[in-house]
């Protein structure tokens, strides 16, 4: 399956926290867009891994997107090597996107940043034709992505382009409340963390408001580039 984008996150829930609204726009456009979590979340401090892949599933649909896996690197420890990289390319090659999305390249979490570099590694790599890869006993031909954006995440980075999403913040919403065990429930009994807590919600519209304000719209999620953005005209800016 020939996808336009692909989004990768560390963790179950990265993608839409980051970056949910934008998909919902880029879907609503007509875009072929797919999600791969390199782990389950099974470090996490609650649910289970088993409930994160329920609420990964439905938050997906939830979203529209065409695909999504999860490669099963293991939580806190996989690391930016030959094994996993090959992994990565494997789904970059199988769905051959022209811009690829994935973690903030520094974060509170370590997986966000590991994530960031393996995925940026691999999208380079993946364009090698002498690194032979497989899927289903087919050999792989070579991919490089276009594009490599990376989302943000806890930290206030500062963006270099940041996209209007007014209009879609409700459906990114609507795919973070798919993940039940890991925000804010008045009646569950395990322990508070930082995104169960009941503001955080708030401060996700909030954050996503105070982008849009500053490239005058009512809302707005931020990215990071790997290379300069190219336009035709200065107009296409406007």
């Amino acid at each position: 399956m020939k996808l336009d984008i692909l989004v990768f996150g560390s963790h179950p829930d990265d993608a839409e926290l980051s970056c949910g609204a934008t998909i919902a726009k880029e879907i609503s456009l007509g875009k072929k867009v797919g999600l791969i979590d390199l782990t389950r979340g099974e470090l996490g401090t609650r649910g289970t891994a088993e409930i994160r892949d329920e609420e990964a599933a439905e938050a997906g649909r939830i979203l529209g997107v065409e695909v999504r896996e999860n490669l099963r690197f293991r939580d806190g420890f996989f690391t930016n090597d030959e094994k996993h990289q090959l992994e990565v390319i494997k789904m970059i090659r199988k769905y051959r996107p022209d811009i690829v999305i994935c973690n903030a390249i520094d974060d509170r979490h370590i997986d966000h940043g590991k994530g960031s570099k393996l995925v940026s590694d691999a999208c380079f790599l993946s364009g090698l034709r002498k690194i032979e890869t497989t899927h289903q006993g087919e050999n792989q031909e070579a991919w490089r992505p276009k594009l490599v954006y990376h989302y943000i995440q806890w930290k206030n980075i500062i963006p270099d382009f940041v996209v209007d999403v007014t209009g879609f913040m409700d459906k990114k919403v609507a795919s973070l409340m798919a993940y039940k065990s890991q925000f804010y429930d008045p009646d569950s009994k395990e322990p508070v963390t930082p995104i169960a807590t009941k503001n955080f919600k708030e401060s996700i519209l909030y954050r996503a408001q105070d982008l849009g304000r500053l490239i005058n719209t009512e809302y707005g999620e931020g990215f990071t580039v790997e290379r300069y953005v190219a336009v035709n005209t200065l107009s296409d800016l406007i």
